[in-house]
């Protein structure tokens, strides 16, 4: 679990590697969330609808969701102290 950081005290570059980071970990949680969907289309095409499995893959991708919504919110305090720091 990402730790909550006071944003106000990094310098600018800091901030603009943690926004890489955050950055990156969207993408990723993008590519998991697609596969894990892949996954479910194929298991349907291939052995019809089985609940457990379905059920299980739709709450991982919840769960991804669920931080990549996380992971936004902390982008936005990012961006909103690195214009701050770059206008001030």
């Amino acid at each position: 679990m990402m730790d909550n950081k006071d944003y106000s005290k990094l310098a600018l570059g800091e901030l603009l590697t943690e926004e890489k980071k955050i950055k990156k970990m969207e993408i990723t949680a993008a590519v998991v969330i697609g596969f894990l969907i892949g996954v479910i289309v194929y298991g349907v095409a291939k052995n019809g609808f089985g609940f457990l499995y379905i059920f299980i893959l739709l709450l991982l991708i919840a769960g991804i969701a669920k931080n990549s919504q996380n992971l936004r919110k902390k982008q936005k305090q990012i961006r909103a102290e690195i214009s701050a720091k770059s206008n001030g």
